[in-house]
């Protein structure tokens, strides 16, 4: 329950703020939106794939909507092991994520640059596959069974805390953030609670963190 207040409280936190800024810049008769995008990709959790059992690619789009207020859209795919407790499982996919978050602090000569505040609705469509789930057998000896491949769907809350600074005199800038997850609803296979979702990461539980470091173009 401390977890779903804090959840609560944060995107509370965030409507009141964006609706705040909205207001504020709703009085400015001349104001309006001029395209611009920042593309980046996460370099970190690409990089540690080739190390680990984790394979990990997903990048962001996000677009200045006010002065303050950017809207994001992360995507990526996922390809991971779980091996624990007698666990074996596999999983794979794609996930997405939606969202805005809002400037705290940022640079006057430029903008871009600064630490923000968000939040984000995400949701993963993938292919999972039990080679061995732990039950109790005859005699309360520990036996194992497996499942065949299916196709699952999990959806949660995500926060997002993070800065960003320009390379220099270029279009490029650094984007460093971290991601706590709420895991709000998942499908499951046999009354099994998956151990993998993709983006969101392993957990038996409903809580857990992730972390981005990406380099992105400014268009």
């Amino acid at each position: 329950m401390k977890t779903k207040r804090i959840f609560s409280f944060f995107f509370s936190f965030l409507f009141i703020l964006s609706f705040a800024q909205i207001q504020q810049d709703s009085t400015k008769l001349k104001w309006k939106y001029q395209p611009n995008f920042l593309v980046g990709a996460d370099l970190l959790n690409a990089g540690t794939g080739f190390f680990s059992d984790r394979k990990l690619y997903q990048g962001f789009v996000s677009s200045r909507l006010t002065k303050n207020i950017h809207a994001v859209v992360d995507a990526g795919f996922e390809r991971n092991i779980y091996q624990k407790n007698g666990y074996d499982a596999t999983v794979n996919g794609p996930f997405l994520k939606l969202g805005a978050f809002y400037m705290l602090a940022s640079d006057r000569e430029n903008q871009m640059n600064g630490f923000y505040l968000g939040g984000k609705l995400a949701g993963a469509f993938y292919s999972q596959e039990y080679r061995a789930v732990p039950v109790r057998g005859y005699g309360g000896s520990e036996t194992s069974v497996a499942y065949p491949a299916s196709s699952q769907s999990s959806f949660w809350l995500e926060g997002t805390i993070g800065g960003r600074v320009q390379l220099f005199e270029t279009p490029f800038y650094i984007d460093v953030n971290i991601q706590p997850g709420y895991l709000l609803y998942s499908t499951k296979q046999d009354d099994i609670q998956p151990m993998i979702v993709p983006g969101f990461g392993k957990s038996s539980g409903r809580f857990n963190l992730g972390f981005a470091w990406n380099i992105a173009y400014f268009f």
